[in-house]
């Protein structure tokens, strides 16, 4: 493995595209979402045993299973678009199959087979160790040599990643606050983000797990069933959000990612915005490929581009009332300032 990059950041940024564009380089082991899907669970303290690994693995992530219980899909489940042997119902889609191997592969099932043949036998040891090992797995596997993560929401897990991994490279890729803030709205899953900040807030807790039955039932009709196993997706779809509270959140993140940039060695980071990826493809990714430690051939390139939207950057400028996008502005003035302090 030549290197490992991490691209953090708040979602809603063309994270996606990107990650489909490093994983049409040919040297790019393109881990889609694989923070989100295996999260916190996938690095206990100490050491663990294969047979542990692969449960944190295979295990479905809890929030993503109620969604799809619910019928609430996110365009970012990729294994709900072409089903294989498992299903939305109990126990649900492994962590790994819902968006991390279809973006690798046309068989996530065969893949997710292989993986488990080889890693619920290996020894016992830290888990970044056994991370390590599935990157090697995985891109002996496609004949890939440098890994790209990109999960969208994931500024928070950077400190620990770094902890993790402390030769790691990290990309903070941002957009414009507004337009982030208005497509954040409109996201299903920022939507419930949104809606499980409120009841932390409202309960006072840290984690879910620490939720006594007197808090759940203090919470509002409309917020409690969202801590089910399932719950009515119009509870989410059809609630009125203030664009401000996406605002403040796009502010919060990109605050976070701009502190932990500040503190990493000049040959560890670098930035990314949106806007400039859409405005100089060709130069913004080449700066990345040499960042990363890839070759930014023409032909990739030239594929690159083709899968690059633009549409969307104005967008709160386009769809908003004067008295809306101010508001927003305010909201996302905190974020704003913390980029322009960003070292570049």
């Amino acid at each position: 493995m030549r290197s490992l990059t991490f691209v953090i950041g708040t979602g809603r940024s063309g994270s996606t595209a990107l990650s489909r564009i490093l994983n049409a380089h040919p040297d790019v082991l393109s881990l889609n979402e694989y923070m989100a899907s295996v999260g916190d669970a996938a690095f206990p303290k100490g050491r663990v045993s294969g047979a542990a690994f692969w449960e944190a693995l295979f295990r479905p992530t809890p929030y993503f299973a109620s969604m799809i219980r619910s019928g609430l899909l996110m365009p970012e489940f990729l294994y709900t678009r072409r089903p294989g042997k498992y299903t939305g119902q109990s126990p649900g889609i492994p962590a790994l199959s819902l968006m991390v191997l279809p973006h690798l592969t046309d068989d996530p099932d065969g893949l997710l087979d292989e993986i488990r043949a080889a890693v619920i036998g290996w020894p016992v040891r830290p888990a970044p160790e056994h991370h390590e090992a599935l990157f090697e797995l995985l891109g002996a596997r496609l004949g890939r040599t440098t890994v790209v993560e990109r999960s969208g929401y994931s500024t928070g897990w950077a400190p620990g990643l770094r902890a993790a991994f402390p030769y790691a490279k990290f990309v903070h890729l941002f957009r414009d606050g507004p337009d982030c803030a208005l497509s954040m709205s409109r996201h299903p899953g920022y939507r419930v983000i949104t809606l499980m900040r409120e009841i932390k807030e409202r309960t006072g807790v840290e984690s879910f797990g620490d939720l006594t039955a007197e808090q759940v039932r203090s919470l509002p009709p409309d917020l409690a069933p969202l801590l089910d196993e399932s719950f009515d997706p119009a509870l989410v779809r059809d609630r009125s959000f203030p664009l401000r509270r996406f605002g403040a959140l796009w502010s919060e993140l990109v605050a976070q990612g701009a502190q932990f940039l500040d503190a990493l060695p000049s040959g560890q980071r670098m930035t990314l915005a949106y806007e400039d990826l859409i405005d100089s493809p060709r130069d913004e990714l080449a700066r990345l490929a040499a960042f990363v430690g890839i070759d930014p051939a023409r032909s990739w390139l030239d594929s690159a581009c083709t899968q690059l939207d633009g549409s969307r950057r104005g967008s709160a400028e386009k769809q908003l009332s004067a008295a809306e996008l101010d508001d927003l502005r305010i909201s996302c003035a905190p974020g704003i300032r913390a980029l322009e302090e960003q070292p570049r």
